[in-house]
C-alpha cells in the first residue's frame, strides 16, 4: 500500500511521479530469492572490490552469499537504460532535500528522508558527488509492503574511503555511491551502450575504518532480512530507473521544488 501523503505533498509537482504504477518483484525474481540456491563459493571477498572495474560479470552479480568470516554478500544487477552517472549522482544530492522526493522513488515503503547537510546539498559551488560526500540522511523506510518503518541513518562518503582503488578510479566513467557500514553498501553504477547498469553490493557485518575495513561481529547474518533487502533493492532501484530521465529532465536545475 502507497505511503498517504500530507495534502501539501499531493499539491507538489512531483505529484505526477507518485502516480505511476510502481511493479512488484516479478515473481521468478522473488521466487529464486526465496529459495536462497547461491552457490557461497562464487560469492566476493571485500578486499576484492576492485574487481568490480573489470569488464564483463563477477559469478556474483546477483543473491545472497555467505563469507567464511560470518559476514554475508548481498547484490543485485539492474538495467538502467537512459541514465547517466551524472543524473545518479544528481539523484543522491537532491533527493534527500525533500521527503517527497524519496517517497515517489519507492511510494510502498519509502516514508521518510531528510539531508542533515542541507546547506551543503544546496551548495551550487560544489560538485555534485561534493554535494553528497561526507553527508549523512535520515531515513525512514519499510523492506517488504506492510512493513513498519525503521529509521536508518545513512553516511555518504568518497569510495576511496571503503577501498576502491583512487588510480582506476581516474579511468572510471560511471559513479559509486556508497557509505561506511556496519553493512557497507556500494553502488557501482557503469556505463552500457543504452545507459548505465547498477551492481548494488551490501557487505553485511562490515564497516570502513580509518585503519582498514573490518568485521563487526555483532551484525550477523540474518537470512530473513537479507532476503527482504534483496527484494526491496529490486523493486526500489527497478522503479528509479524507469523514472530518473524523466524526474531529472524536470528538475534538474530545480533544488528548491517542495521546500517552500
Amino acid at each position: 500500500m502507497a505511503v498517504v501523503l500530507t495534502e501539501k505533498q499531493k499539491q507538489s509537482p512531483l505529484y505526477k511521479y507518485y502516480e505511476l504504477p510502481i511493479d512488484p518483484v516479478p515473481q521468478d525474481v522473488a521466487e529464486k530469492i526465496m529459495a536462497m540456491s547461491y552457490d557461497d563459493a562464487e560469492g566476493m571477498a571485500y578486499e576484492d572490490i576492485n574487481k568490480m572495474f573489470d569488464d564483463g560479470y563477477l559469478n556474483c552479480e546477483f543473491g545472497l552469499f555467505s563469507n567464511p568470516d560470518g559476514g554475508c554478500m548481498l547484490s543485485n544487477l539492474t538495467d538502467m537504460p537512459g541514465v547517466t552517472a551524472e543524473m545518479f549522482d544528481w539523484w543522491f544530492a537532491w533527493h534527500g532535500l525533500d521527503t517527497m522526493r524519496y517517497i515517489i522513488w519507492d511510494k510502498d515503503d519509502h516514508y521518510y528522508c531528510q539531508t542533515q547537510n542541507v546547506e551543503q546539498a544546496l551548495d551550487d559551488s560544489l560538485s555534485l558527488r561534493e554535494r553528497f560526500w561526507n553527508t549523512e540522511h535520515e531515513v525512514k523506510e519499510g523492506l517488504l509492503d506492510g512493513d513498519d518503518p525503521i529509521p536508518v541513518r545513512l553516511k555518504f562518503v568518497p569510495p576511496t574511503v571503503v577501498g576502491f582503488d583512487p588510480e582506476k578510479l581516474k579511468d572510471f566513467k560511471g559513479t559509486i555511491i556508497c557509505t561506511p557500514g556496519p553493512a557497507i553498501m556500494i553502488h557501482f553504477l557503469r556505463p552500457t551502450a543504452n545507459g548505465s547498469e547498477l551492481r548494488t553490493r551490501f557487505f553485511m557485518g562490515y564497516m570502513s575504518t580509518p585503519n582498514g575495513v573490518i568485521r563487526v561481529p555483532e551484525f550477523p547474518r540474518i537470512d530473513g532480512m537479507g532476503r527482504a533487502l534483496l527484494m526491496h533493492n529490486v523493486k526500489e532501484f527497478t522503479h528509479l530507473a524507469k523514472i530518473l530521465p524523466d524526474v531529472y529532465n524536470e528538475f534538474k536545475d530545480d533544488w528548491k521544488v517542495g521546500l517552500n
